[in-house]
């Protein structure tokens, strides 16, 4: 599952939102917003890295990020830094962020890849060319160009300190780079993937999107092809995607992960019971060994097969006759909620054990996504998978 980053841009000039949320009570509620819409992480910047945008002094974007990671991170919400300064980086991982997103690759800053490797944090390293994003756009073959680029960049960091499995490379779309190559560079993202590192593909509501809608189109019309374009970045292999509006993202990407469950399933079966099939059904529980996790909480997943022999219900139109799919959710759901336990191969059976109250059912298989555990490196999923029947 591709993960997604939602953008928090607590600047009063970024190019896309700039002053919304400026204020931390507005920022930190649309941040939550964010995560019930969707968002895996939430990725706060305090400076606009947008063409010609005024720098900002580190004490400043401090003063603006520092009172929304506290409070997001000490809420549950796993958030993401968006900083090209150290001194920024470390004050953001010391309140509680796990991600430093880089736009410039640690080229802004040159103490940022030994801060990072002493913080343990997980490192976004972006293809950058330098501040005036106006330079630097001649390219042979830009996917080639891109990918070498980042690989000197990964072989520095990693020099400085930062452990491998902790960098998520982005291929910078927008910096240094003008449209023509921003679309070569989504054709060809797959040999960004073949370096073997997960990769963040940051391309919400750019200019090169707007480039395809009317002139005086209003920023948010660019979300439908931001969206599309996570669909293609998810095809190829992205581990996240970088979104403004997250609710689009978030069902598109529904709709390519269920077409991807289809894809796995085998096909029936001559004497194989019928089934009724429960995709992404959501719950909020305390489930986990940590004590972090039995105390703020966390968003649960789960995929629910039920084989039943549906013929006599068809044929009569009885409901009795089958599995009431609306009550076995909120059953379902009741059960996680219910009182926590450590492990959620746990949580599956409960499930199960459910599943299988119901008169009709024969056989179940449950999934279990923990979309939010506490794994150190980059991820896109986290399952367990359990089968059960009538003895």
């Amino acid at each position: 599952m591709t993960r997604i980053l939602g953008v928090l841009n607590v600047t009063p000039d970024s190019f896309s939102d700039g002053g919304r949320f400026e204020d931390a009570g507005a920022a930190i509620a649309h941040a939550r917003r964010l995560r019930v819409q969707g968002a895996d992480v939430v990725d706060v910047g305090g400076e606009s890295t947008r063409p010609g945008a005024t720098p900002v002094a580190v004490e400043a974007e401090l003063a603006r990020i520092l009172p929304v990671v506290q409070a997001l991170s000490s809420g549950g919400i796993a958030v993401s830094i968006d900083t090209m300064h150290a001194d920024t980086a470390r004050a953001a991982v010391e309140a509680g962020a796990t991600i430093v997103n880089d736009v410039s690759g640690g080229l802004a800053d040159e103490r940022m890849a030994s801060v990072v490797a002493d913080l343990g944090a997980t490192y976004v390293l972006t293809h950058w060319r330098g501040h005036d994003l106006g330079l630097g756009t001649t390219y042979g073959d830009v996917v080639a160009d891109v990918r070498d680029e980042l690989s000197a960049r990964v072989d520095a960091v990693v020099a400085a300190g930062i452990d491998p499995a902790r960098i998520v490379l982005d291929p910078g779309l927008g910096f240094s780079k003008d449209a023509d190559d921003n679309w070569r560079l989504v054709a060809g993202l797959d040999r960004i993937v073949d370096l073997g590192l997960p990769v963040l593909v940051g391309a919400s509501r750019k200019r090169f999107l707007g480039a395809l809608l009317p002139a005086d189109a209003p920023m948010d019309a660019r979300d439908h092809g931001t969206a599309a374009l996570s669909v293609l970045a998810a095809q190829a292999g992205a581990w996240g995607v970088r979104v403004h509006d997250v609710v689009s993202t978030r069902r598109v990407l529904d709709v390519l992960d269920a077409v991807g469950a289809a894809a796995r399933r085998p096909a029936p079966v001559a004497g194989v019971a019928d089934r009724i099939e429960l995709r992404g059904l959501e719950a909020f529980a305390h489930h986990g060994v940590f004590d972090h996790e039995r105390r703020d909480g966390q968003r649960f997943v789960i995929d629910l097969d039920v084989d039943v022999d549906l013929a006599a219900a068809a044929r009569g139109d009885e409901l009795a006759r089958t599995v009431h799919y609306g009550e076995l959710a909120e059953a379902v759901v009741a059960a996680v909620e219910r009182d926590p336990v450590d492990l959620i191969e746990t949580v599956a059976e409960r499930i199960a054990a459910v599943a299988l109250g119901f008169a009709a059912a024969q056989r179940v298989r449950v999934t279990v996504h923990k979309p939010g555990a506490p794994i150190t490196v980059p991820f896109g999923d986290v399952a367990v998978t359990i089968e059960r029947g009538r003895a």
